[in-house]
């Protein structure tokens, strides 16, 4: 079982905190990271792109021209996919890029890649993040107490003063611990969470 220390806002330290080994020092298996941060980036696509087929695209269904003694190729309809501003042929259509991944290898690949920030000593635990109004400056302010540049913030229930000061800055995210996912935290290089936040984590991953 790892620990970590527990610090505040202003990273002084303030106690300690136990880390069940179940969730936080769980062997690394890439192919299961790279396989549910793909579900995820699959999963965010709109796959909205659509060409026309031969029954959306506009003009006429009547044959052009007689079919004998015009002394031009033979034709059926304007809309056929050899001429031009016709239809397309096999192009793509509208569709859902998301594949399926198991519950149990999603949770899985969350402690792995919670495992790889502690193995990092990348995991920062704060007792509690508050700011008194929405000033991007505080957040600021707060951020370079922890040094962070590119960090995921992990609050424990919804913050509006925090989450609406950090947004405008470069780097960093916040996210509440329910939304916590592998994409995010193996996109950025730290990690800070909220006391509260890590424990209901660790609680749900166990």
């Amino acid at each position: 079982m790892a620990t970590v220390t527990v610090f505040d806002q202003t990273n002084k330290e303030v106690g300690q905190m136990d880390l069940a080994s179940e969730v936080f020092e769980v062997s690394v298996r890439p192919e299961i990271l790279h396989l549910v941060v793909r579900s995820q980036l699959a999963a965010k696509r709109a796959g909205t792109h659509m060409v026309k087929t031969r029954s959306t695209v506009s003009g006429s269904g009547s044959k052009p021209w007689r079919q004998k003694g015009t002394g031009r190729a033979r034709s059926g309809a304007k809309r056929s996919i050899i001429w031009k501003g016709g239809a397309i042929a096999h192009g793509p259509q509208p569709r859902s890029y998301e594949f399926k991944v198991n519950k149990k290898i999603k949770a899985l690949a969350l402690r792995m890649a919670l495992s790889t920030k502690v193995a990092e000593q990348a995991l920062i635990v704060v007792d509690k993040l508050e700011l008194p109004e929405i000033k991007t400056k505080l957040f600021a302010g707060l951020a370079g107490n922890f040094g962070l540049k590119k960090a995921l913030i992990v609050l424990n229930d919804s913050n509006n003063n925090v989450e609406l000061s950090a947004r405008n800055l470069p780097g960093i995210k916040v996210v509440r611990q329910d939304m916590l996912n592998v994409y995010d935290l193996l996109k950025h290089p730290q990690l800070v969470m909220v006391q509260g936040a890590a424990q209901a984590v660790q609680e749900r991953l166990k």
